[in-house]
């Protein structure tokens, strides 16, 4: 399992992907962040601090949720998978590594956007003769839920790619999901809207929104959605053909 965590770091370090993912993430973190700033939103009041920081989750968890599915779809569009799975003796073992590696990968990303964001929103309440109060306990709960969000979505991603297996597509799927179906189904049916996994997303991410859970709720749920997603993942890998 070691071996396999080593070479799981070690294409995660050495390829351009992952890093172009990570450097997206932020630049969308920056502009979304001033954008709002920008567009009225007061970094000098409690409301506004919050509607700023928790930007970079929303901002930031899409895109762990892209580098997710790249950990194994990648490896079927590339036609690596063949020898990774004759190179091991069990399926399972790879998916677990996979899942590790990119999960912390997702942490990692997560702790990345909470500072980047931290940053942009403690830079624009400077520029309005504010500041960023790091000793106020909602900061923390928003920077914390950001690194959750990030953390979660990538395992739902490498879940994800496991299933569909198809790079593309499973990126479409996850995409058109979240923007469109989900968007859709939460404001037509609120109720049903905040059990949904982005919004789970936006709950732990302390997200100014409505229809969305309390932060603990919303944690759990995304936790169990990520569990699921890993289950279904790991059981129907190890009985499909790879081609």
């Amino acid at each position: 399992m070691l071996t396999l965590l080593a070479n799981e770091w070690t294409k995660l370090r050495t390829v351009r992907g992952p890093w172009l993912l990570l450097a997206a993430g932020q630049v969308v973190i920056v502009a979304g962040v001033s954008g709002l700033a920008a567009a009225g939103t007061d970094p000098r009041t409690d409301s506004g601090v919050r509607a700023l920081l928790s930007h970079a989750g929303v901002a930031s968890a899409i895109f762990a949720l892209v580098l997710g599915i790249t950990a194994v779809a990648g490896e079927y569009r590339h036609r690596t998978i063949t020898d990774t799975y004759l190179t091991t003796p069990g399926r399972t073992r790879v998916v677990l590594a996979k899942l590790i590696a990119y999960t912390v990968a997702g942490l990692v990303a997560g702790v990345l956007s909470a500072v980047t964001g931290a940053l942009v929103t403690a830079a624009w309440a400077a520029a309005d003769g504010g500041g960023l109060d790091l000793s106020d306990p909602s900061v923390w709960r928003i920077l914390v839920g950001v690194v959750a969000y990030n953390t979660a979505f990538a395992a739902i991603g490498v879940s994800l790619g496991a299933l569909v297996r198809n790079q593309t597509t499973a990126i479409a799927v996850a995409l058109i999901w979240i923007i469109l179906v989900e968007s859709a189904l939460a404001n037509l049916l609120e109720d049903l809207g905040r059990w949904l996994p982005n919004r789970a997303g936006m709950g732990v991410g302390y997200m100014p929104a409505a229809g969305v859970l309390p932060q603990w709720g919303a944690g759990l749920l995304l936790a169990c959605y990520a569990i699921v997603f890993v289950a279904v993942a790991a059981a129907t890998t190890v009985r499909r053909d790879v081609t």
